[in-house]
């Protein structure tokens, strides 16, 4: 299945120095892993903040909420899940 993601995150602001950069790392190598081993098929940056958009892919919505709780960054994240399906034009020979 695929779904559009959408993230915001909003870290506390008190969060020492240290601890965010290393987050942020960690964030930053899982959201690659997920793009080489596909789950992550498109992402895009919203700029303004740590904001993106993204479709990902998984088995179900149980698969795709295993794969965002993993991020280091889940916490402060609010994440919008909306689940895709392919459009009749799209299919060829429909």
């Amino acid at each position: 299945m695929e779904f559009l993601v959408q993230i915001d995150v909003s870290m506390p602001m008190e969060l020492p120095e240290e601890e965010r950069a290393d987050l942020l790392s960690r964030e930053r190598a899982l959201g690659r892993a997920y793009l080489r081993d596909g789950q992550i098929k498109h992402v895009w940056r919203v700029p303004g903040g740590l904001r993106n958009i993204g479709v990902w892919e998984a088995e179900d919505a149980t698969d795709l909420h295993e794969a965002l709780a993993a991020l280091p960054l889940f916490p402060w994240m609010r994440i919008e899940v909306t689940p895709l399906a392919r459009h009749p034009i799209t299919v060829v020979g429909a």
